[in-house]
């Protein structure tokens, strides 16, 4: 299936790394023009130009906290003015903990759900009406097979990510006949940079023997026999975006290499 994005405008929050930047560079390679923004305002813009340079198409990296209502607004504002008007977004900001629920805080949990619900919430919030007006959008958020099944030393990330699930349905029953459709992807665990980090810290402190035995049983619980890449991901995010994924709305599809099916 050949995927074509010419003439569209993308949006992608935690778009400097990872998932989102492999989603971007999916979107730009099909003639997209792509608007990245992260917290990080340096890796965003240094993501972009290496975008711009490698496909060619027009590109911004933008910083903007998700959390923050008055950034997201400008981060809207910023690129209908240097691009065009946002046809899809993808929300891809996260963080991630690895904590027993027992031994975690409240401004963990504060912290998790403002950045994975109560973020793409406002950013969804912001963008709706423009894209019911124009009677044209695609809005695909990520989600986590922990919201739908529970996981251990995720409590609260799989809580902030079932919301996101709700949020994405229930919305997509109020804006359907305006043309815009809204979907969750849900992805097992994927070699992104933040989970790369997680290991490493997991590692320092289970030490090398320990840790080679948890890698070996993750593998185990992979039908597959291997975790994700952000391309596996992107591929899902950008036909849920497409033209040919007209007539999907308000679903979950989880890509996950059989790890669960739900």
């Amino acid at each position: 299936m050949n995927l074509q994005f010419t003439g569209k405008t993308i949006l992608i929050t935690g778009g400097a790394r990872g998932i989102g930047y492999a989603s971007a560079a999916l979107f730009a390679q099909s003639g997209a023009k792509v608007a990245i923004a992260d917290i990080n305002g340096d890796q965003a813009q240094t993501s972009a130009a290496k975008l711009a340079k490698e496909t060619g198409a027009s590109t911004l990296g933008i910083k903007a906290d998700v959390t923050s209502e008055s950034d997201v607004a400008s981060m809207v504002k910023t690129v209908l003015e240097k691009l065009a008007p946002i046809d899809i977004f993808v929300s891809s900001a996260a963080i991630l903990d690895d904590k027993l629920f027992v031994d975690s805080q409240v401004q963990d949990w504060r912290r998790m759900i403002d950045v994975c619900m109560f973020g793409p919430m406002l950013c969804m919030h912001e963008l709706l009406p423009q894209m019911m007006e124009r009677k044209y959008g695609r809005v695909i958020c990520l989600a986590s097979d922990s919201a739908r099944l529970g996981q251990a030393r995720l409590s609260y990330y799989a809580a902030a990510k079932a919301g996101i699930i709700a949020l994405v349905k229930s919305v997509a029953q109020e804006v359907g006949k305006s043309g815009v459709t809204l979907n969750v992807v849900s992805p097992g665990a994927t070699n992104t940079e933040l989970r790369q980090e997680r290991e490493a810290s997991l590692r320092a402190q289970m030490g090398e023997e320990k840790y080679q035995r948890r890698v070996a049983t993750v593998l185990k619980m992979y039908p597959t026999g291997r975790i994700g890449e952000p391309t596996d991901i992107a591929n899902a995010i950008c036909f849920l975006a497409s033209e040919q994924a007209g007539w999907i709305t308000g679903q979950v599809l989880s890509v996950n290499g059989g790890f669960a099916m739900p």
